[in-house]
Formats: C-alpha cells, structure tokens, sequence
C-alpha cells in the first residue's frame, strides 16, 4: 500500500508542477488552484508513505521519478530543447534512484 501512495504523490507532483507552467506565474486562475491541490495532495500522500517507508529511500523516489517525468513533459508538451546533457542528467537521476535502492534503502523503520 505504501508504494500505491508514493505512485499516487508522484502523480500529483508531476500534475501540479506541470500546472505550474500553465498558470504562467499564477495569473491564470484555474490552473493555478491546480497547483495548489495537486501539491497539497502530493505532501498529504507523501506524509502517509513516510509512517512505514524511509525518508531517504521516499524522497528519492519521488524527487526522482518527478523530475524525470516533468523534464520529459516539458520535452513532450512544452517543446523544451532536448540535448545529450539534459538526457544524461535524467539518467544520473535515475540510476541515484536506483543506487538508493540496491543500498538497502527500502528496508522499514
């Protein structure tokens, strides 16, 4: 249950900060309540997780996975440029993600 919530808090951090750029600095109303909810949620799910996961393990992943999906949406939807640092950038995110893991990180307090 606890990897269904951080699944649901890293969807709606990706949702909010990509609302973010659609509020254009919060002057678009809608959008912006989006953010709000959607970041509120997030730490709300995020907060669940952390009662019987690890912080350093939690934080990871949701930076990680939030970051890599939002930079691929600005890619995707944005029309970002893309270049071979930005892609090996989200790929050391990635294998960070994946070095906390292999390190025991996933083990209950």
């Amino acid at each position: 249950m606890p990897y269904l919530l951080l699944a649901l808090a890293i969807g709606t951090e990706i949702g909010a900060t990509t609302l973010l750029k659609v509020a254009n600095g919060f002057t678009r109303l809608w959008p912006s309540v989006g953010v709000v909810i959607g970041y509120v949620l997030s730490f709300i799910l995020l907060g669940q997780v952390l009662k019987s996961l690890p912080v350093s393990l939690v934080y990871a992943i949701w930076s990680g996975a939030g970051t890599a999906a939002v930079a691929a949406i600005g890619l995707a939807l944005f029309h970002e440029p893309v270049s071979w640092l930005k892609i090996g950038g989200i790929a050391l995110v990635i294998a960070g993600v994946v070095a906390l893991n292999l390190g025991g990180g996933h083990q209950h307090s």
